[in-house]
């Protein structure tokens, strides 16, 4: 019979991932690196944290074999360590989204109401980019996770800056926009835009992590 003492560390090593991950910023950065490949300082940016903070969060999740690391120069850049990675992390949040009503609640007050138009589906998009559809693609996350992977035919405008590149976009074709995921903000302030300026426009159900898990086409800057 197996020693029980040994059965109790495995079970503690197993527990180290969970938590790993016990951390609502940690899972921010679980959430930015789903994305690709960012430095300390750009996640430190994209959280609200200090670098300081970020980096010791990221050594958590280090330790936790959940990141891996890449030096270039005097930065170091941090990315997922495997795709279980994010397998661990669309199961919690499926999971917590289903049995913990507070998460429909808070999602609603950070999302804003939920769209007139349903999003589109995955298979809907991949559907019309086979067939040639004639509607826009615009990938409203930043430029540099647009360059570390991005769907076929997308252009890229950052949220931050659509309002003043909305003459780049035809007015006459549906846009689709899409960000990092069910709880990135920026797809749906897209979607607000465009259609307060006249626009036809719907975003992605979720984001380009889940279309890559899909096995999906992903195009590479």
């Amino acid at each position: 019979m197996g020693d029980r003492s040994a059965k109790v560390a495995l079970f503690d090593e197993l527990a180290r991932a969970a938590k790993a991950l016990a951390s609502g910023r940690r899972l921010e950065l679980v959430d930015v690196l789903a994305n690709g490949e960012r430095t300390v300082e750009a996640l430190a940016g994209e959280v609200g944290l200090s670098v300081a903070n970020t980096s010791q969060h990221l050594q958590i999740l280090r330790q936790a074999g959940l990141v891996t690391t890449r030096r270039e120069g005097t930065s170091i850049h941090y990315r997922l360590a495997a795709p279980e990675v994010l397998e661990l992390w669309r199961a919690l949040r499926t999971l917590a989204a289903g049995r913990l009503a507070e998460v429909e609640r808070l999602a609603a007050a950070y999302l804003g109401a939920r769209d007139e138009l349903e999003p589109v589906t995955r298979e809907e998009l991949a559907r019309r980019l086979q067939d040639g559809d004639d509607l826009v693609v615009v990938d409203v996350r930043p430029a540099a996770e647009y360059a570390a992977g991005h769907l076929p035919r997308a252009v890229s405008i950052p949220v931050g800056e659509l309002r003043r590149r909305l003459a780049e976009l035809p007015g006459d074709r549906e846009v689709v926009a899409y960000c990092r995921g069910p709880y990135c903000a920026f797809a749906h302030e897209a979607v607000a835009v465009l259609r307060e300026e006249g626009f036809s426009a719907r975003r992605l159900e979720d984001g380009l992590p889940e279309w890559q898990a899909a096995g999906l086409a992903v195009v590479r800057s």
